[in-house]
């Protein structure tokens, strides 16, 4: 397979007008600059395969604004790739079919881990795929969504949607966004979970791609410090993978992966 080439790399303002002109349109406020700039950092790693996807969520921009902001950014020469738009609910992820199909069919062979979370458990717990055979059905049924699409390369950014109404997302955005270990609960204990004054150690990993600008945060997710032990071969495998991707190309440098152990009264998922 041929690695993708260096891209071209239009200047600031060029990315920062590319952004504001396409996502602030109406009555949707236009992202600030460096909001605009960290979003091109995040959209080329999705084209560099770097992180399956990204949950766009600088402001209330659908999916046209989505579709004509990366149009730019291809009529810049900062894109190569074709990029899809994937609705989720209200949400709106930006993908590369082909990394992302590769990621998930990677993830039913049992790749990543989950930790159960949910409010009727004293404590959280570890538990795989395999053992979550609703959310195996559902990843089956995304891959199939996204390998149609595949078929179809007319467009150079396309868009489509799929219907989640009983989806736990916070499990299904764990997984796309490329998390090694994501949470999970039961929906119909609400949201609450038992993660509340739980030790969480948080993990970081940062890329620099543009001289001057500073760092794109690539990754933010967190295991609880419990559990870190049993984790430890997943989370490694899973840093040992990013830093090969990284080196398989020439536009994104610099990773830079950290943890720190935080405990908060209350957690959001």
């Amino acid at each position: 397979m041929l690695l993708p080439g260096p891209m071209s790399t239009p200047s600031p303002q060029l990315l920062v007008a590319a952004a504001q002109q396409t996502l602030g349109m109406g009555k949707k406020r236009s992202p600030p600059r460096a909001a605009c700039l960290h979003l091109a950092g995040e959209v080329l790693a999705v084209a560099r395969g770097l992180k399956p996807a990204l949950l766009y969520d600088c402001n209330c921009a659908g999916a046209s604004e989505l579709q004509s902001y990366l149009e730019e950014l291809l009529g810049l020469g900062f894109l190569s790739q074709r990029l899809h738009i994937l609705e989720i609910g209200e949400n709106s992820l930006i993908v590369s079919l082909e990394h992302v199909c590769q990621h998930l069919e990677q993830v039913l062979l049992g790749t990543i881990a989950f930790v159960d979370v949910s409010s009727s458990q004293p404590h959280p717990s570890i538990c795989f795929l395999d053992q979550l055979q609703d959310l195996k059905a559902r990843v089956a049924e995304i891959i199939m969504h996204l390998q149609g699409l595949q078929r179809d390369p007319s467009l150079a950014v396309s868009s489509s949607r799929l219907c989640s109404s009983d989806w736990n997302l916070c499990t299904v955005f764990g997984i796309l966004l490329g998390y090694p270990v994501s949470y999970t609960f039961h929906l119909n204990q609400g949201d609450d979970n038992c993660l509340a004054l739980t030790p969480l150690r948080v993990f970081t990993a940062r890329i620099s791609w543009m001289l001057g600008q500073p760092p794109v945060l690539l990754y933010s997710f967190s295991v609880p410090e419990s559990l870190f032990p049993a984790l430890r071969d997943i989370l490694n495998t899973w840093e040992k993978d990013l830093r090969t991707r990284c080196g398989t190309q020439s536009d994104i440098a610099d990773l830079s992966i950290s943890s720190e152990i935080v405990t908060l009264p209350a957690v959001a998922l």
